[in-house]
């Protein structure tokens, strides 16, 4: 074979590895809302945190040490991947479940898009990288009226269910900041160790902490543990914590992070579909506006870049590499 035709083969290998890749994030990070909004009608928040990491995170870990990866922490390591697998596995994504106890999961997708409007607003006003453009500030203000247009229907409607689903978005927005606060410092702090043991050493250290709280509130006890609920803990671990997640690593390394940073439009769209057409989701007018404008903001704000005293930073730079804890 020429080397010519060498080249076309690999080029086309690597053009495929990238269609799959992207896929698998598409599609696997955007069914984890549906398949944690089954999970919850079952099993407690906690319980299906801990024994979600529990399983995901010392397995990852095995089989990293397995293939030769270095997995000992030195106790700064230890320390900051405690805090980092807290703020975003212990608190982050189990505000997620609490949330989709009252509330739809393509709704919950939508409002965990606005993580990197987040992230931005959080880099200018309390890390002070940089002063936010009228471009970001404007995306901002769009999030918010999408989220409004989102939520409208649930703040006029007034009844027992409507006030449910204001909490729970509610408990949505304050977990969607506290994993943005938690990526920033992911994307800021150094390690020994490499992205994929430090992701499966977040996951360990959080499963760790959920088991405990579970336990402790008996959240264990009065799971029901059928073959669905611990199917969806499965899926779960398997789509979420290691396909989604090495693929969206393997993306970061392979591919312009800007392009990577699309999952945050495709996967509310997906969520959306998925509750639509598998637990009958009510999809109106008001949801399809607020899908709408929500990317539109994301959109407008990955696009926008921190003025710095003599220096700019692409947030479509920052934020997507910030984030590789994973659904």
């Amino acid at each position: 074979m020429s080397p010519g035709a060498i080249l076309k083969a690999a080029a086309g290998q690597h053009k495929f590895r990238v269609m799959l890749a992207f896929s698998l994030v598409y599609l696997f990070w955007g069914s984890t809302y549906l398949a944690m909004r089954v999970a919850v009608r079952q099993i407690p928040p906690y319980a299906v945190g801990g024994a979600r990491y529990m399983i995901a995170g010392p397995l990852m870990l095995a089989v990293l040490a397995l293939s030769g990866r270095k997995i000992r922490l030195d106790l700064h390591d230890f320390a900051r991947l405690l805090t980092l697998g807290v703020l975003l596995l212990s608190i982050s994504n189990i505000a997620v479940l609490w949330a989709e106890e009252y509330v739809p999961s393509g709704l919950t997708a939508l409002i965990v898009a606005l993580v990197p409007i987040f992230v931005v607003a959080l880099e200018a006003w309390v890390f002070r990288v940089g002063r936010m453009p009228v471009r970001g500030l404007c995306g901002l203000a769009l999030g918010l009226i999408g989220v409004l247009v989102l939520l409208w229907p649930k703040i006029v409607s007034g009844s027992h269910l409507s006030r449910l689903e204001l909490m729970g978005a509610g408990i949505l927005a304050c977990g969607s900041l506290v994993w943005s606060f938690g990526s920033i410092l992911s994307h800021r702090w150094t390690l020994t160790v490499d992205v994929f043991v430090a992701a499966a050493w977040q996951m360990t250290l959080a499963g760790a902490v959920n088991s405990v709280i579970a336990l402790v509130t008996g959240q264990f006890f009065r799971a029901h543990w059928t073959l669905q609920g611990m199917g969806t803990i499965l899926y779960l671990v398997v789509a979420g914590s290691w396909l989604g997640f090495t693929a969206y690593i393997w993306l970061l390394e392979h591919v312009l992070p800007p392009k990577v940073a699309t999952y945050a439009y495709v996967n509310p769209i997906v969520a959306l579909f998925l509750g639509w057409l598998i637990l009958n989701e009510h999809i109106d007018g008001y949801m399809l506006a607020g899908t709408a404008v929500i990317i539109g903001a994301v959109a407008l704000v990955n696009t926008t870049k921190l003025h710095r005293a003599g220096a700019t930073a692409a947030l479509a730079e920052e934020a997507p590499a910030a984030s590789v804890a994973g659904d």
